[in-house]
C-alpha cells in the first residue's frame, strides 16, 4: 500500500488554514474536472483530489493524519503503525460519503479505508439522529485490567479548529468502569459522552473500542492467551516442573519427559475471564521453547563434548544425504 500525501496532492503547506485547504481545492477541482480538463490522467487527479479534500477539510481526520508524522513521502510503501489511533476522538458522522463538491461519486484507496474504512462503519452503525452525535475512540488497556476490572482514566483527544482556522487538539480525562472480562475488539457505551445535543435533544454516546497494549510475556487471540516457555534441555528431555507466569500470578506446571520445541501445553480456564454466564472463560497455552546454554567456559565447552559422546544423535538425519 503507498502512502497518500495529502497535502501534496493540493499543493499546501501543512500548516494551511481549514479555509486555504478549501479555496486549494476547489481550484484544482475545476482544473481537472473530468468535463473540463482534456489531460489523460484529469480523471484519476480528479479522485485524488476529492479523497485529499475529504481528509484535510475535515479536522478530525486531519489531525488523525496529522499524527502519524511527516517523515512518509508520497508513493511510499507504507503501514499505519499499531493503534496509531488510540485516545482519538471521533464524532459518529461517518468518514464521508464519496462524494466531492462538483458532484459524481468517487471509490476510496487502499490508503483511506486502512485509515478511516472502519471508523466509517463504527459511526454508521452506532449513530442516532434523534440525539447528539455518537463519538468513538480506541484506548488501551494492560491485559491484567481484563482479568480484574476496575475503574481507569481515560485521556482522549478532541481536533478543533481555532479562530485562525487552524486545527488545534484538546484533551478531557474519563473515569471508565472496565469490566471483568472484556476482550480486545469490544466496545464500551458511556452514555452522555458525546457529542452535546441541541436544545432539549440528549447527548450522543461514547464508544470505547477496547485493545490491549503490548505485553512482554502474553499475547492474545480472542479468548486465549498464549506464553512462549524457555527450558533447559534436560528439563525438556527428563520432565520438569516449572512455576509459569499467567495474568493472575504464577502456577505450576508438569513438563512431560521428551518434550519438544512447539509443543503446546493447556492451561484450562486461565485465559480471558468469561464476560457473562453463556460465555466459557479463555484457556493459556504454553508453547515450550528450548534454550541452550551458553558455553564460556572450558568445563562448559568440556560438558557439550561429554553430551556429543554420549549420544548417538543427528538432528539432520532427515536431510538428503545424511
Amino acid at each position: 500500500m503507498e502512502y497518500k500525501d495529502y497535502y501534496q496532492v493540493l499543493g499546501v503547506p501543512r500548516t494551511a488554514t481549514q479555509d486555504e485547504i478549501k479555496q486549494a481545492y476547489r481550484k484544482l477541482a475545476r482544473k481537472y474536472h473530468p468535463d473540463v480538463s482534456k489531460q489523460a490522467d484529469a480523471e484519476e487527479r480528479f479522485k485524488e483530489l476529492g479523497e485529499a479534500n475529504e481528509v484535510l477539510k475535515d479536522p478530525e481526520k486531519r489531525a488523525a493524519y496529522d499524527q502519524m508524522g511527516n517523515q512518509w513521502k508520497n508513493g511510499q510503501q507504507f503501514q499505519p503503525p499499531p493503534n496509531w489511533n488510540e485516545g482519538f476522538e471521533f464524532r459518529g458522522r461517518g468518514a464521508g460519503d464519496g462524494q466531492n463538491a462538483f458532484g459524481g461519486d468517487f471509490s476510496h484507496s487502499d490508503f483511506f479505508e486502512s485509515l478511516f474504512g472502519q471508523q466509517a462503519r463504527q459511526s454508521r452503525a452506532h449513530s442516532a439522529p434523534a440525539q447528539g452525535e455518537d463519538h468513538h475512540a480506541k484506548v488501551l488497556i494492560d491485559l491484567e485490567d481484563s482479568y480484574r476490572g476496575g475503574k481507569r482514566s481515560v485521556s482522549l483527544r478532541t481536533p478543533t479548529v481555532d479562530a485562525q482556522g487552524h486545527v488545534v487538539m484538546t484533551d478531557r480525562t474519563l473515569d471508565v468502569s472496565i469490566p471483568k472480562g472484556v476482550r480486545a475488539g469490544q466496545h464500551l457505551r458511556l452514555a452522555g459522552q458525546g457529542g452535546q445535543g441541541a436544545r432539549s435533544v440528549a447527548a450522543g454516546d461514547l464508544f470505547l473500542e477496547i485493545e490491549f497494549k503490548p505485553h512482554a510475556l502474553f499475547r492474545v487471540d480472542e479468548r486465549d492467551v498464549y506464553l512462549t516457555l524457555p527450558l533447559a534441555p534436560w528439563e525438556a528431555a527428563l520432565g520438569a516442573t516449572v512455576n509459569v507466569p499467567t495474568p493472575e500470578g504464577s502456577v505450576s506446571l508438569t513438563i512431560p519427559p521428551h518434550s519438544t520445541a512447539g509443543k503446546k501445553l493447556r492451561l484450562k480456564g486461565k485465559g480471558i475471564p468469561s464476560g457473562s454466564a453463556n460465555s466459557p472463560a479463555g484457556d493459556q497455552y504454553v508453547v515450550l521453547e528450548i534454550a541452550l546454554p551458553p558455553a564460556h567456559s572450558e568445563p562448559e565447552k568440556e560438558a557439550y563434548r561429554t553430551m556429543a559422546a554420549a549420544f548417538d544423535f543427528n538432528p539432520r538425519l532427515h536431510f538428503p544425504n545424511h
